[in-house]
């Protein structure tokens, strides 16, 4: 059987001459890498460079590279409503290589190894993400559960908004950044865990990707795009517009400034939006019982993903159900809110300045 070690023969990890030293909350990484690489990696992990020290793992991202022989690659199920084949993984004797079928990506997941291959400097976000896969494996493993939300927190209060995807989560956590008390915690991925001191969120290194939507209403990203394609935007369709999808890279230090991200926070609220476009109620935040509502608990929790592999050394199956009851545990004393009605992101952002006022 195939052997991470095999895989790395055909492989040149040697000349890496730049390493990156990373680290969020509790955990420590080191990213090797060329230099035009280190230079992208450099700007997108801005807030989270760190000095050199130990590191909890190390990621080595080889550009250009390939497998010298292309595996049978098993699909990895979608989550429902999601179309089209996104990830492929191939199981060896000690590890598991995981395909991105779009781009042409290929990473190697392993207890000991990780590497990024591929057209890496074409697809940044998808190195960026694999590292930030090692952060959420780390403390998944150390007892934290991974949330599909995003977060802000000034320090003594902190929010995480989960929703269905395309729900609007991005666009309510940075009008949630307009509050001068606020620093962006994280905007797609929050682990949570519960302890003597009360909830903890940590997020991960990764700015905001968003789509035209939330850039168009929202006067401080305007600039972001041109006029004229804020022209073109703002004729389309309400409808149309919100289910472009067409991302953009959203530096938090460029249009927020210095000092407003902080990766870890005091969970004290989660709010679940759950409102409609399709209706005229007012909108409205309520409080809730997670364990009454399991239909809002299936908005928070977030599947680890093909690249996770437990304590045992098991990696997990697309078959694998998510634990509700982590979750629940871990949330039992955050009050938790239904958002539900009309859209109206001018509501949130007045219960926000109440909540960090």
């Amino acid at each position: 059987m195939t052997t991470v070690a095999s895989v790395l023969a055909g492989l040149d990890r040697t000349d890496l001459p730049e390493t990156l030293f990373l680290e969020a909350g509790p955990v420590r990484l080191a990213v090797r890498c060329n230099t035009p690489m280190a230079i992208e990696l450099r700007r997108h992990f801005a807030d989270a460079l760190s000095k050199e020290g130990p590191v909890d793992t190390t990621v080595d991202v080889l550009q250009e590279q390939h497998l010298s022989g292309e595996p049978v690659w098993t699909d990895w199920a979608r989550e429902p409503g999601k179309t089209g084949r996104k990830d492929a993984y191939h199981d060896i004797e000690d590890g598991r290589l995981v395909h991105k079928i779009r781009t042409g990506m290929t990473f190697v997941q392993s207890p000991q190894v990780m590497v990024a291959m591929g057209p890496c400097l074409k697809h940044p976000n998808q190195v960026i993400n694999f590292v930030n896969t090692q952060i959420l494996n780390i403390c998944k493993r150390d007892g934290w559960e991974i949330c599909h939300a995003a977060a802000v927190t000034d320090g003594v209060n902190g929010l995480a908004i989960a929703g269905l995807s395309g729900g609007g989560k991005s666009t309510a956590i940075l009008r949630m950044m307009d509050l001068e008390t606020t620093r962006f915690v994280t905007n797609d991925r929050l682990m949570v865990r519960s302890s003597g001191d009360g909830p903890t969120g940590l997020g991960i290194p990764k700015n905001p990707r968003i789509n035209p939507g939330t850039i168009l209403h929202n006067e401080r990203l305007a600039p972001m795009l041109s006029a004229a394609r804020r022209q073109q935007l703002a004729q389309m369709p309400s409808e149309d517009l919100w289910q472009l999808e067409e991302k953009h890279d959203l530096f938090i230090s460029d249009i927020y400034g210095a000092n407003r991200v902080q990766f870890t926070m005091p969970l004290t609220e989660f709010w679940v939006l759950n409102w409609s476009r399709d209706t005229g109620e007012p909108t409205t935040l309520r409080d809730a019982v997670l364990r009454e509502r399991p239909d809002l608990l299936s908005a928070i929790m977030k599947s680890p993903g093909p690249f996770y592999q437990d304590r045992r050394g098991v990696f997990l199956r697309d078959t694998d159900p998510l634990v509700p009851e982590g979750y629940l545990r871990q949330l039992e004393n955050v009050r938790i809110r239904e958002v539900t009605g009309k859209i109206d992101f001018d509501v949130l952002a007045q219960a926000g300045g109440e909540l960090f006022s």
